[in-house]
């Protein structure tokens, strides 16, 4: 995680921002859950346990800064809220997984092979149109509730 860290604060470095240990305690929470798809509130609840001084606004502005510098995404599962997660500032495009939500628990898991790659050249070959981003949500029911309804 240390060398992930780094990277993320030389970003900012050269973004002009300051790597304030508010920014870097998010970032240390993203990273560590790297599987997780976090609320503000519960990323504030986790930074709170190591700056008990820190305010839920502190937490709100530097999510939003991270997020414009894409170094965390921000997701709508359509749950109601907006989550985040860390950003692979390594890749070549900024496309991200996709995410399956199971209807019945309500848990997300990422899928990480990016299947569009063909349908985005289709579209840039008949319309001239380049596709920069895509967000692809699947729902459905988890194996572990299929087992479950099964039983």
């Amino acid at each position: 995680m240390d060398e992930r860290l780094n990277r993320f604060k030389q970003l900012l470095k050269q973004r002009g921002l300051k790597t304030t240990s508010q920014r870097t305690a998010i970032l240390k929470v993203l990273l560590n859950t790297p599987d997780e798809h976090l609320t503000a509130e519960e990323i504030y609840g986790l930074v709170k346990q190591d700056w008990p001084d820190i305010g839920l606004a502190t937490v709100y502005r530097n999510i939003q800064l991270l997020s414009d510098m894409h170094l965390i995404d921000k997701l709508n599962l359509d749950d109601g809220y907006v989550r985040y997660e860390i950003s692979d500032v390594d890749q070549a495009s900024h496309h991200h997984h996709h995410h399956l939500i199971c209807s019945e628990c309500g848990r997300v898991f990422a899928f990480e092979e990016d299947l569009l790659d063909v349908l985005e050249e289709k579209i840039m070959a008949t319309t001239g149109f380049r596709v920069s981003d895509h967000e692809v949500k699947f729902f459905g029911v988890c194996r572990e509730c299929r087992e479950k309804d099964k039983k």
